[in-house]
């Protein structure tokens, strides 16, 4: 966030020798792209330059070509690989003879940044001290395993501050940013200070070493005769030589010095003056962390704790704890709701009753008195027992008895020892609403207690419990207004690629998120029908929309559904939907609003954007999920808007998309609806709206949908319906119209 802000002219000169190497020069292109970041590029402020040296200097670009920090990034970025040896002396010639191409005037402060390996292959020591002499600032920078002598020749004075490593990038930007703070620019902030500390930087080097002595044989005074001696062995071995040094940041104050965040929140510095507080969960009530009173739902809540051997002490007592921060977040003096905590394990107990408290410190001191107790873990009998016993009916007036939701949070980590299937029904049967808290170890008995995985909640370590509490939040309210779309009138069709591309384990996936997003919504006649349609090249109706009236008929069903295996065409699914699943003989209501919703890997698309437009054009919106790359483009022309197109990473992260994906739906469902789209109207009947309903005009066929063929001569009639018409044709030929909400019977 620091930048040098100042006019300022700065030179580039990069070593593209042999020596260095083509990966070596990617890394200096990468750090002079990163020095750029320390520098305010603008034409008024900072500009740059590059020169790429080996054999001859080449100017890569001048100085004022690019005048915009990004620009000269791409720019860096774009700079290829020359190769050549290693004149440096040749380079700063160079520069002595022509100055900074692109530069302004003198009166401009000139900074030359070299960043080489300091193998020059001629003599650096002349051009160096003749630059400087210029009044031309200079930094090296060494990259790979530089020779750090031939940098400190290179470098302005103090050379502790001019002298870098590209190793450390950002050690280097902010010891570039501080040097120059101390010379040409204004500091970024007030009260920011120049500090020292000592650092490292490091090379290869070549040593040589006595490897030990060999037997040689050496000549002698006496002709024709030799004589053996022993000869020195020498080898050359590189070693990595650590040469100590000091490095210099800026160090300014932090705007979360002074610790604003209350209540455990921390702080987290944006820039030199603001900050944002991340705060614990249930507070968040303000900026600095204040308590979130956020359950303002009217409920009875029990809290049935379990304190059996099974949770262990140190268990029972982080469930103390996440009750005392629930209570602290959602318990208000003006709160709607009355809470109580019961324990259990071969017994049950209510130490504290059901609105008993009407404070959070009176229950904070109730909660501190609750005592572990070990023993069996009996579930099943906790539940008839606070279900019995748990919620006491205080009048309102004299006759009249409150009416609240009633709702049971059960807290455990173990599996009860005995049956909690029977007790659980037991409970909902009588109007609880069962929520479960527990860790994946006891998974599957939550859901099976609470009768829906949704109102099960796990938590995977102990810290999480505690992440947890904005869920419990949610799940508590919905008792008093249920989630999904449970009261909202809804023709959902699934179409779901069960091509080859997919695969089999992949379609089982998607099998499985057809199949728990049924409960979200209410299966029967009346609010919500569903149709399932597989696909491959060829669509394929696994049920239709009047087929199932139950969850349970549709779990079975969703199971059968079978893997195709061939190509994928989802125009001939969204056809298939179109012209033989929302329609009217397949159980389709008129005045209800229609979804579809496509589970796809984006394979088999192209085809897709017609009838999708088809679709939309008849009232039904088409909602594209696709997991795994694919075409944006293709897919968006298939959904219509960003707002109906859902994009995941993989298809285990499905599970995680399905409550924002059912909460678009029932969105949806709620918007106005045209009862004439699509047509109900069979045969090419006109469909002609009426207040408070709709005709069919029939030419050639009759009854309420054009439905029957006009037989024996009989006229062809229009009739006439309200919406959610139930139609029965009575033994007299007449046509009766009701207004109860249910489905048109096939014909």
């Amino acid at each position: 966030v620091m930048q040098c802000s100042a006019s300022l002219d700065v030179l580039f000169l990069l070593d593209g020798s042999y020596s260095i190497g083509k990966g070596s020069f990617e890394r200096s292109k990468h750090f002079a792209g990163k020095l750029c970041d320390a520098l305010d590029i603008r034409p008024d402020r900072v500009r740059v330059g590059m020169i790429q040296f080996s054999s001859t200097p080449h100017l890569e670009f001048p100085l004022d070509s690019y005048l915009t920090k990004q620009e000269v990034k791409d720019r860096i970025k774009r700079t290829v690989f020359r190769g050549g040896s290693t004149e440096t002396g040749r380079a700063l010639k160079y520069i002595l003879r022509k100055g900074f191409p692109g530069g302004r005037n003198s009166s401009v402060p000139e900074v030359l940044i070299i960043i080489s390996d300091g193998k020059s292959q001629g003599g650096t020591t002349v051009p160096a001290m003749q630059v400087k002499e210029r009044h031309i600032t200079v930094f090296a920078v060494g990259i790979k395993f530089p020779r750090w002598e031939e940098l400190h020749v290179l470098a302005s004075e103090p050379t502790d501050q001019h002298v870098f490593f590209a190793g450390d990038t950002d050690d280097a930007a902010n010891g570039l940013y501080s040097t120059l703070i101390g010379s040409v620019c204004s500091a970024s902030a007030p009260g920011c200070k120049v500090e020292s500390h000592p650092c490292e930087r490091r090379t290869l080097e070549t040593v040589k070493e006595l490897a030990g002595n060999y037997v040689c044989w050496k000549g002698s005074k006496q002709p024709n005769a030799v004589r053996a001696s022993l000869c020195p062995f020498y080898r050359w071995k590189r070693v990595l030589i650590k040469h100590p040094s000091r490095c210099f940041r800026t160090v300014c104050p932090e705007p979360c010095d002074s610790q604003p965040c209350q209540n455990g929140g921390t702080c987290v510095p944006e820039g030199l003056d603001k900050y944002h507080c991340l705060c614990p969960v249930g507070y968040g009530g303000d900026i600095h962390c204040a308590p979130k009173l956020s359950l303002e739902c009217g409920v009875d809540l029990l809290f049935l704790m379990d304190s059996s051997a099974g949770v262990t002490l140190e268990g029972f007592l982080r469930y103390k704890a996440f009750l005392k921060r629930f209570l602290q977040a959602v318990m208000g003096q003006d709160s709607p709701m009355n809470v109580g905590v019961a324990q259990y394990d071969n017994n049950v107990r209510i130490p504290i009753e059901v609105g008993q408290h009407k404070d959070a410190f009176g229950f904070m001191k109730s909660i501190d008195a609750l005592n572990f107790s070990g023993g069996g873990t009996l579930t099943g009998r906790a539940l008839r027992y606070v279900t019995q016993h748990g919620f006491r009916s205080t009048p309102v007036f004299a006759d009249v008895q409150d009416d609240l939701p009633r709702v049971v949070v059960l807290l455990t980590d173990s599996r009860s020892q005995d049956p909690v299937a029977e007790a659980a029904k037991y409970a909902r049967d009588r109007g609880l609403f069962l929520i479960g808290v527990g860790s994946s170890f006891v998974r599957a008995e939550l859901a099976e207690v609470t009768g829906n995985p949704k109102q099960a909640i796990v938590y995977s370590d102990p810290q999480d419990l505690f992440n947890r509490i904005p869920e419990l939040q949610r799940r508590i309210c919905s008792a008093d207004s249920p989630e999904g779309c449970q009261a909202q009138s809804l023709d959902l069709a699934f179409a779901v690629d069960a091509s080859a591309g997919v695969g089999l384990e992949n379609f089982l996936w998607l099998r499985d998120f057809v199949r728990s997003s049924r409960l979200h919504f209410s299966i029967n006649r009346d609010v919500t029908q569903i149709a399932l349609v597989v696909y491959g090249s060829q669509p394929h109706t696994v049920f239709a929309l009047d087929t199932h009236t139950s969850n349970s008929a549709l779990l079975q069903a969703i199971d059968q559904a079978p893997f195709l295996g061939d190509l994928a065409s989802a125009g001939s699914a969204l056809l298939h939907i179109y012209g033989d699943v929302m329609t009217v003989q397949k159980g389709a209501r008129p005045g209800v609003n229609k979804v579809v919703v496509v589970l796809t890997n984006g394979g088999g698309m192209e085809d897709a954007a017609t009838p999708a437009q088809q679709l939309r054009d008849n009232g039904i919106l088409v909602f594209v999920v696709v997991i795994g790359d694919a075409q944006r483009d293709t897919l968006l022309r298939v959904a219509g808007s960003p707002n109906y197109l859902v994009h995941i990473s993989s298809y285990e992260d499905l599970q995680y998309y399905q409550d924002l994906i059912i909460e678009r739906i029932c969105e949806e469902a709620k918007s106005p609806v045209n009862l004439c789209k699509p047509n109900p109207c069979m045969n090419q009947g006109v469909c002609i709206l009426r207040p408070g309903g709709y005709r069919c005009e029939c030419h050639g066929w009759e009854g309420p949908h054009c439905e029957s063929r006009v037989l024996r001569g009989d006229s062809p009639r229009s009739a006439v319906l309200p919406p959610h018409s139930h139609v029965q044709r009575s033994s007299a030929g007449l046509w009766h119209f009701s207004g109860a909400p249910r489905h048109t019977k096939r014909h």
